[in-house]
């Protein structure tokens, strides 16, 4: 009985290093490709959370600036469909620039021609603002009154 413990082996072999090293080297790669999706997507959350910012602070200028000046610049751009003077470009933290379109169109509130259209038969005092971000899926909408 003595004699089979010291003839016992200690270690590993070679073999089953070899067998290890062959599962790491398997479940490795999945496991990196997996965390490089989550990188990816933590800088574009990154970029969207700055363009949210900078799209929130545009639609906040726009409605605090006076009716009158609001309905002038819809009144210019002829059409809720075309960008209005109060667009502009704004550098962004992260070294692109942003070109912030501003639409500006007449509201009907009330429905009272009764087509279900918000942009015919328009209220006088009522305009509809949008803010894009051109080239993007960001986008926010407010009515503002007289």
């Amino acid at each position: 009985m003595r004699r089979a413990l010291h003839g016992r082996q200690r270690g590993l072999s070679y073999v089953e290093l070899l067998v290890a090293s062959a599962l790491i080297a398997a479940t490795l790669l999945p496991a990196l490709q997996a965390l490089q999706g989550g990188a990816q997507g933590a800088a574009q959350h990154a970029r969207d959370s700055l363009d949210r910012q900078l799209l929130v602070a545009k639609l906040e200028a726009v409605l605090a600036r006076p009716f009158a000046e609001l309905a002038a610049a819809a009144t210019a751009a002829g059409s809720r469909t075309v960008a209005s003077s109060l667009s502009d470009a704004v550098p962004s933290g992260d070294g692109r620039t942003l070109s912030r379109q501003v639409f500006l169109g007449y509201y009907d509130g009330d429905n009272a021609d009764a087509d279900n259209d918000p942009f015919s038969g328009t209220d006088p005092g009522l305009l509809w603002v949008r803010v894009v971000i051109a080239g993007s899926r960001h986008e926010l909408q407010s009515l503002t009154r007289q």
